[in-house]
């Protein structure tokens, strides 16, 4: 890219002003200088992690226990196995024809004993 001399300078000052306008310039560039601050202050805030964390990788080191072995199922497993047992019954009855959610041939014996 060729050196840009101050004539090229005015001309692209010009065309910024024309397509921003005069009014938003001082926003904007208030609203890039606060952003330019917020990223300032969070890159030293990771700094600031990064060296602090070895010693608080240590400490987690030495607290650490074996886990429990655990016997009974957790309420998620429980959840999970009858939400198991429901997909395999709506795959089963898929292929079946069905009024109002229960399979065809369930409904014409509830039918014929009533």
């Amino acid at each position: 890219m060729a050196n840009l001399g101050p004539t090229e300078l005015i001309i692209i000052a010009v065309v910024v002003l024309l397509l921003f306008g005069a009014k938003r310039l001082p926003d904007t560039a208030k609203a890039l200088g606060q952003s330019l601050r917020l990223f300032k202050k969070e890159t030293a805030k990771l700094r600031d992690e990064d060296s602090a964390e070895p010693a608080v990788v240590k400490a987690q080191a030495e607290t650490v226990t074996a886990p429990q072995q655990v016997t009974a199922a957790s309420p998620v497993e429980d959840r999970l196995r009858a939400l198991e047992e429901e997909n395999r019954r709506l795959k089963a009855a898929a292929g079946e024809p069905t009024v109002n959610g229960t399979p065809l041939s369930q409904a014409q014996k509830d039918q014929s004993s009533s």
